[in-house]
């Protein structure tokens, strides 16, 4: 036995519900998160994706990481492509290798997977003896043109809906021996959703934006309609294995619902994923009742968990069944003291709040709909309420933002640190404050889509008087994320199939990114710092979520005006188009 099936068997043997399927006579999938074990099993879309994957009988899908540093260095000096987790089966082996890609930095560990695998990089160079590569998740329906290059077909869309009818119509074109040129332009014929980079071309105009996109025949869409669950129809999503290793240690994670009402201008999910959708409360009890059943720790996800109407029942009821839970991130503005004094009754003991910015002004520029004074409020509730420790999400570089409003994050900690002190005088310990500052990136499909990042030395110099001015505060942590690497996020979030070649060069580079952005014949900047123009044709624009563009367009300009809009109720307008095509 070898280290590596060694190493894998034992990672098994700490499994709870993991699927081993014969092989013979079924489509055999490798289902690859680009990063580590912990990380893509602790990822709630990339476990339900293996569950769909595998209730289908004429599937055996198996789970493919990217190694750490023990199995790396095994596979480096021993030469051997990178193996599958269940069987230990050579990942050339599979007959479709599908990419799940929550998170654009993990686009390089793509390259690294494939390499290791013994895959060429690039789709041109790959024959029909190579299995083919498709790509789904959120990243691939906001943007997938920077992986063009390397990936034959993206799947755009809610796995629940779009893996049927893909697996139904390649399962086909597999049993009768279609080439992988031809099937690639069947699959995008027929299939809602499916997306081929390889059949479409680009232009550009002489300044570097995009002059024509289309496809190369005809009969394939010129725009791909992103597929999507309206109602939720299946059952409540769900972790399909429990394992110790992973960030939620033995926890299973369940699906609340999906998108979120509030749309912040910043943040995609308030986006792509509408109109936002709640599962049924009888669904959920259901499903609860199934997981106490088995015994563990349930780990309710939401946008925020705050907000759902029956959350105080369902969170209740785990704990009179004797269950316990955790809950992900809450809105200040919708805490009640019936749902803390159940979170109190669990094990969590940190609560998850996202004021985003320091000052009313600029939470009106990104429409977070939350003041200061509601912020402060729900501090007072939490910290009358029970012992909490609190982890706050704060974002600079934000559109407009000013030194005063880089200031007013210092003032805002301070007072919530104030107000908790203040309020938990009569306990003897008093909660920690964790910040968590985070540099805007702008994401495709949003209102600041067309806003620049702000520049990687100006976001040091803030992160620099943060640091210094929160120092002294006690009872107060504080990280910051890289601004290099948020430049790199924003790079590949929304640049267009040209920043492909500055990511394969980056990687037989060894992740060195100096190199390509020196030589590549299209300035990095040009997607990352240039405020781009309201009616150019941006690289996702061929991407249809039924949001129109002057929806986007109008919303930009309240952005700059720092003025609110509405939430999205879906059924009680029809403004961003969404709802017009769905409800």
């Amino acid at each position: 036995m070898s280290k590596i099936t060694a190493l894998y068997r034992r990672r098994l043997s700490k499994e709870r519900g993991t699927v081993k399927k014969d092989w013979g006579g079924r489509i055999s999938v490798a289902l690859i998160y680009p990063n580590y074990y912990q990380v893509g099993m602790s990822n709630l879309g990339f476990q339900v994706i293996y569950g769909i994957l595998n209730d289908n009988p004429a599937i055996t899908a198996e789970r493919v990481f990217l190694p750490e540093e023990e199995e790396l260095s095994i596979y480096k000096r021993t030469g051997q492509a990178l193996l599958s987790l269940e069987s230990q089966a050579p990942v050339p082996s599979f007959d479709l290798l599908a990419f799940s890609l929550p998170f654009e930095n993990d686009y390089p560990n793509i390259l690294t997977i494939l390499d290791l695998s013994k895959i060429p990089l690039m789709t041109r160079e790959r024959g029909d003896e190579y299995p083919l590569i498709i790509a789904g998740g959120a990243t691939t329906f906001m943007n997938p043109e920077p992986l063009a290059r390397f990936i034959d077909c993206f799947l755009l869309g809610e796995g629940e809906v779009i893996l049927t009818e893909f697996l139904q119509i390649y399962g086909d074109l597999h049993s009768s021996g279609t080439k992988k040129e031809e099937a690639l332009s069947i699959l995008a014929e027929k299939v809602e959703g499916v997306y081929c980079p390889s059949l479409y071309n680009v232009t550009y105009h002489e300044s570097g934006t995009i002059a024509s996109f289309g496809p190369s025949n005809p009969s394939i869409p010129s725009t791909i309609k992103v597929v999507k669950q309206v109602p939720f129809k299946g059952p409540l999503r769900r972790s399909r294995i429990v394992t110790p290793s992973t960030e939620f240690s033995d926890t299973v994670l369940v699906e609340l619902n999906r998108g979120c009402g509030y749309p912040c201008r910043f943040c995609a999910a308030g986006y792509i994923y509408r109109p936002p959708r709640v599962i049924e409360e009888e669904k959920v009890f259901t499903s609860i009742e199934e997981i106490l059943e088995k015994g563990g720790r349930i780990g309710l996800i939401s946008p925020s968990a705050s907000d759902l109407p029956w959350i105080e029942q369902v969170t209740s009821h785990i704990l009179e069944k004797g269950g316990d839970f955790s809950l992900s991130s809450l809105r200040a503005d919708s805490l009640t003291k019936r749902l803390l004094e159940n979170l109190g009754a669990s094990s969590q003991r940190t609560l998850t709040i996202a004021p985003e910015a320091g000052s009313d002004r600029v939470r009106r520029v990104i429409n977070k709909k939350l003041t200061t004074e509601q912020i402060i409020e729900a501090i007072v509730l939490i910290a009358r309420t029970g012992f909490f420790h609190l982890k706050l999400y704060f974002m600079i570089g934000l559109p407009t933002e000013t030194r005063d409003d880089i200031q007013a994050i210092v003032g805002l900690v301070k007072s919530i640190r104030h107000h908790l002190i203040k309020e938990s005088r009569d306990r003897k310990r008093i909660g920690r404050i964790r910040l968590s500052i985070n540099c805007f990136v702008p994401k495709p499909f949003t209102p600041l889509q067309w806003f620049p990042m702000d520049t990687v030395d100006c976001l040091k110099e803030k992160q620099g008087f943060l640091r210094r001015a929160l120092s002294g505060e006690g009872g107060i942590g504080i990280s910051f994320d890289v601004p290099k690497w948020a430049y790199i996020q924003s790079l590949l979030s929304m640049g267009d199939r040209r920043v492909g070649r500055i990511l394969l060069t980056a990687h037989r580079n060894n992740g060195d990114w100096r190199k390509p952005f020196q030589s590549s014949d299209i300035n990095p900047d040009f997607f990352v710092y240039r405020v781009k123009d309201l009616g150019e044709r941006l690289p996702w624009d061929f991407i249809d979520h039924g949001i129109q563009k002057t929806f986007l367009q109008e919303e930009y300009s309240l952005a700059l005006a720092a003025e609110e809009s509405s939430r999205c109720i879906p059924g009680s307008c029809t403004r961003c188009g969404v709802c017009r095509e769905v409800i």
